[in-house]
């Protein structure tokens, strides 16, 4: 793979050398391990929700544990990001973090399906969220660093490109976590029931596969993908490597102060498009359980919870096969519409996705409204990386990708603190009407896209 080549004087200050075009291929080998980093998270998003049921707790209860995946996030990726930005080992900057947070992860998802027998100090309920909260971790200091790779190695004109290819991956990825389950029990035979606190094996071993998927994709990039060394990368920059490195831990502060304004215009579409996203990741099984397969709030016992808590992966599984493949049209969309009209339009097709879900009169009919939830979670993927991209300085790529994270993890946060209330008190814990409530919010995303800086739509592959 060629890496581009040698810059001359790139220890010293001066003006910027352009980054060489990469190829097609170079491209899809350095995005491999999102592969693995979304099937892990695939499985986590489908299936959490019915393991901490089955562990013991409430519908209503259940915006509390997703709080911690969200809230891990907001602590580690700004610090990933740092330390990946000013750091260099034998393996490069960005490249250790995805090997450290892949073994990490590992371990968490073959724990989190054991939790309910590992429980000598704490309750199983309590111990499931451990698990997701090692299993998130890991996922996103492994995850990270991707956003910040594909902006080191790529020239701006590739970016929209680079960050879609990411996305076609990412939905793969997410594919097979979200059917794994499935599969298992309806090909394989494996038993999708079990007594009470107790993981189905299904599930158990679809975790065991994503686990040994996820390093295995994340080795893939590790081998096949080369960061530039620190002299070159500073010469793309027209920098010395002393600047590079100068930067102390405190500097992410000054970095929160000089945040860029695109980001924050994204930041509202940000807000509005995760809340629903969490809403939709925490109450579809318990939604579709409930409104779709008639079973009594709180069950989780029967078959019937079981085959909703199969068929939720398997409708996450086509929301991320269309958005794999909407993905690679993202970079020819955007520019006849721009990237702001683009992301837009995706949103509110998402919403009114899933809306339809109220109306769906058996569980095929959720189909369709995934459909329309792949073209929006293509869009949330690839568009605000793209657009962000461009506005932020070269040499903070990776401690502004983390700050960005912020604006994913806030709303979440601030979703699993007021859905509570409002499913128990609200909704007498019908979950379905907090999909209601997510559908509504990725259009007021999708709307929220005409207040981001025309400036964004200038540059395109």
């Amino acid at each position: 793979m060629s890496q581009g080549s040698s810059v001359s004087g790139a220890g010293h200050s001066g003006s910027a050398v352009s980054k060489p075009r990469l190829s097609t291929l170079s491209i899809w080998n350095m995005s491999v391990g999102f592969l693995g980093i979304q099937a892990g998270f695939a499985l986590q998003n489908g299936n959490a929700s019915g393991m901490l049921m089955r562990y013991g707790a409430n519908v209503e209860e259940l915006p509390n544990f997703w709080l911690v995946a969200p809230i891990v996030g907001m602590i580690v990726q700004p610090i990933i990001g740092h330390y990946s930005d000013h750091t260099w080992t034998r393996l490069g900057r960005r490249r250790p973090y995805f090997l450290a947070g892949a073994i990490a992860a590992c371990f968490g998802m073959m724990l989190m399906p054991n939790a309910g027998i590992l429980t000598a100090a704490l309750s199983p309920v309590l111990m499931g969220a451990g698990m997701l909260m090692i299993m998130d971790a890991s996922f996103n200091v492994a995850m990270e660093p991707f956003r910040a790779l594909v902006a080191d190695k790529l020239p701006a004109e590739q970016r929209t490109s680079g960050f879609s290819i990411q996305t076609a991956l990412i939905g793969i990825g997410a594919v097979i976590g979200s059917w794994l389950p499935w599969f298992l029990a309806n090909v394989n035979g494996v038993a999708d029931t079990a007594a009470e606190g107790v993981v189905p094996d299904n599930v158990k071993y679809a975790f065991y596969i994503g686990a040994v998927l996820f390093l295995a994709a994340i080795l893939w990039t590790v081998f096949t993908t080369k960061e530039y060394p620190p002299e070159q990368h500073a010469g793309f920059l027209g920098e010395t490597v002393e600047e590079q490195k100068s930067a102390g831990f405190f500097s992410i502060f000054t970095d929160f102060a000089n945040i860029p304004k695109t980001m924050l215009q994204l930041g509202l579409v940000q807000f509005f498009s995760w809340f629903a996203l969490f809403s939709m990741w925490t109450f579809t099984t318990p939604a579709i359980a409930h409104h779709v397969y008639h079973v009594p709030i709180g069950e989780t016992k029967s078959q019937a919870f079981s085959d909703a808590q199969n068929w939720t992966g398997i409708i996450f599984g086509v929301y991320n096969l269309v958005s794999a493949c909407f993905a690679l049209l993202l970079p020819t969309i955007a520019k006849s519409l721009g990237r702001r009209r683009t992301h837009g339009q995706a949103l509110i097709i998402g919403g009114i996705g899933l809306i339809s879900m109220y109306f769906a009169q058996s569980p095929i009919w959720l189909i369709g409204s995934m459909i329309c939830v792949g073209i929006a979670w293509a869009s949330i993927l690839a568009m605000p990386y793209a657009m962000l991209s461009g506005v932020i300085p070269p040499r903070k790529m990776g401690v502004y990708m983390g700050i960005f994270n912020f604006f994913i993890t806030i709303p979440q946060i601030i979703s699993g603190i007021i859905n509570r209330p409002i499913v128990e008190y609200l909704f007498h814990n019908n979950a379905i009407y907090s999909i209601l409530l997510a559908g509504g919010f990725l259009i007021l995303g999708g709307l929220s896209t005409n207040f981001i800086d025309k400036s964004v739509d200038k540059t395109h592959d």
